[in-house]
């Protein structure tokens, strides 16, 4: 039999054969010690497939990489009306387009992303597949959109998410920009998607609002939630001060169109206002940074220091360190969105 070989995963998940190695090499994760410390600090005052010890490789069916990765269309089969019932359409991008569905055997409700157009054999089909392969080698983690599956059908690639009932974190700051204690959950949260995701060898080089969604808990779960929390991350005062909120929060790094690998990058530039020059400029040495700059300048822009320019002198002056203090924010928590950028 053939299969595709995810480009993602991990050296010691991959099914070796004989005629195929991989180098094998260490990891270098996300180094969030500074953020960490300030979050932790209280503000009051101010290639071997898995098999049995007894099993050998010998003895197992043998599966081989296909000799050119296998097209969309090879891979067609119907399952989008049989198995779904169409709530409504929650998000249109650039690549797809959003439904929020019933799946009607299990009752549950998903996110499923279906391409604008037939992407089988166009230029759109690498990345419809890498959004699959990253997914796929990520699994689940409470800071990321959970995967569920991925197939094509007419031609279309089809992606079966998590739904995340807050939206957007763009749709939601339409209405009114993050507090500081809602920053600093935000943050939190994204942080440890992020950690996970380079824990993986791969970077995002695409966060920004419009990736970043939210699933709400009904606000009587915040002191069971702040009970868990409470020896881990120092967070008492934030939680404290969201009390007042009707639901507790939780943020969810998505879209991962751009994922790439730190070791074998092909980057494939994300939006402009988010991107730190060096990626522009085609400097690709730290990969883990540019994810760093896309958080911190996404945490300025929803305290309110948005809409970010394109291009143009305000575009260089906050990537050359000046970046302006919000009136609403702390000094620390200014100098922190700074230090990322």
């Amino acid at each position: 039999d053939t299969a595709n070989v995810n480009p993602f995963t991990p050296d010691s998940l991959l099914a070796h054969n004989k005629k195929r190695c991989r180098t094998q090499f260490g990891r270098e994760n996300l180094n969030t010690n500074s953020v960490q410390k300030y979050l932790l600090t209280d503000r009051s005052d101010e290639d071997g497939a898995w098999l049995p010890e007894d099993s050998s490789a010998d003895s197992m069916r043998e599966i081989h990489q296909a000799p050119k990765r296998l097209a969309l269309h090879d891979t067609n089969i119907s399952r989008f009306k049989r198995e779904f019932m169409q709530v409504s359409v929650i998000g249109v991008g650039e690549f797809g387009v959003v439904f929020q569905c019933v799946n009607r055997l299990d009752g549950c409700i998903y996110a499923i992303k279906k391409s604008k157009k037939p992407v089988a054999g166009s230029s759109f089909e690498k990345r419809a597949l890498n959004e699959v392969w990253a997914h796929a080698v990520l699994g689940k983690h409470d800071n990321v959109v959970r995967y569920y599956s991925a197939w094509a059908e007419d031609d279309h690639m089809l992606i079966q998410n998590e739904y995340c009932d807050g939206g957007s974190l763009h749709a939601r700051i339409k209405d009114q920009c993050l507090s500081e204690a809602e920053l600093k959950i935000f943050l939190m949260h994204v942080i440890e998607g992020l950690r996970y995701i380079h824990s993986n060898d791969l970077v995002h080089m695409d966060l920004k609002p419009e990736n970043i969604f939210s699933t709400m808990n009904p606000v009587t779960r915040l002191t069971e939630v702040q009970q868990q929390c409470r020896d881990e991350d120092g967070m008492d005062s934030v939680y404290e001060e969201l009390r007042k909120s009707e639901n507790l929060v939780t943020y969810k790094i998505g879209d991962l169109g751009h994922v790439t690998s730190v070791k074998e990058p092909h980057v494939e530039e994300g939006d402009c206002r988010y991107l730190p020059k060096e990626i522009l400029q085609e400097d690709y040495s730290n990969l883990f940074k540019a994810d760093i700059f896309s958080l911190g300048i996404t945490l300025y822009e929803v305290a309110g220091g948005g809409p970010l320019p394109k291009n143009g002198p305000e575009w260089h002056k906050l990537r050359n360190g000046e970046v302006p203090c919000i009136p609403t924010l702390s000094k620390d928590f200014n100098e922190l969105i700074a230090l990322m950028m």
